[in-house]
């Protein structure tokens, strides 16, 4: 079956071009345009990926992506006619997994929704990954994350950054080597997009346990440390 991509935006010639672009590259899509109509079909359409532009109707890009994020970690590309960093920030901060600025280049497109894709169809033939630690286990073949034993709603990027970074515990990670690991060549973007997935990642782990934390390495990097007892 072919994976299938959700287009939410309000301009029909954008959601035309790219429909065209998606069907032949082998891709099913869905057209939706308007925010609470996504939010309300997610879940109908069960969508492999979701490209969500920002500036909608009813419900805006932001807030759609905060609400699907509540129920699922599908991957979610935001598209947005912003370019500042602010936005950006702002989308990965909601759960984002990557965004694109308009006016985009459709190859751009079509090359970024198979980086993402190509990561998650991966998880599912690759053999089980895992590793755990006092009150921590991460699962990168099922996409899971457990604190104390409970699962974490965690999106597929910020999984596989800490999963990397607790496979590899007490060495250190510049930023352009968490991008270029992580992230792989195909991403375009910053290094600012790690400190803004280890603030989330933060959030959610700050204080789990006194044997290891995820530390900054100043004017360096990020290292998932191991505290000797």
């Amino acid at each position: 079956m072919n994976e299938k991509i959700m287009i939410v935006d309000d301009d029909p010639n954008i959601c035309e071009l790219l429909r065209l672009y998606l069907s032949k590259e082998g891709y099913a899509t869905e057209i939706v345009y308007d925010g609470q109509t996504a939010v309300d079909l997610v879940s109908t359409i069960k969508p492999h990926l979701i490209l969500l532009d920002v500036m909608l109707p009813e419900l805006d890009g932001w807030q759609v992506c905060r609400k699907i994020r509540a129920t699922s970690n599908v991957p979610i590309i935001m598209v947005t006619a912003k370019g500042e960093t602010f936005d950006r920030i702002l989308g990965l901060e909601l759960g984002a997994d990557d965004y694109i600025v308009k006016p985009f280049e459709t190859k751009e497109v079509v090359a970024r929704i198979k980086a993402v894709l190509r990561r998650a169809n991966n998880a599912s033939i690759e053999p089980v990954k895992e590793v755990h630690y006092d009150k921590l286990s991460i699962n990168l073949t099922n996409y899971e994350m457990k604190v104390n034993g409970l699962q974490v709603d965690t999106p597929p990027k910020e999984l596989e950054l800490i999963f990397h970074l607790a496979s590899n515990p007490n060495r250190v990670f510049t930023r352009d080597q968490l991008l270029d690991e992580v992230w792989g060549y195909e991403f375009y973007g910053d290094s600012r997009t790690i400190d803004v997935h280890v603030k989330r990642l933060r959030e959610k782990l700050e204080g789990v346990s006194d044997e290891w934390e995820l530390r900054t390495v100043w004017s360096v990097g990020y290292k998932f440390e191991l505290k000797k007892s």
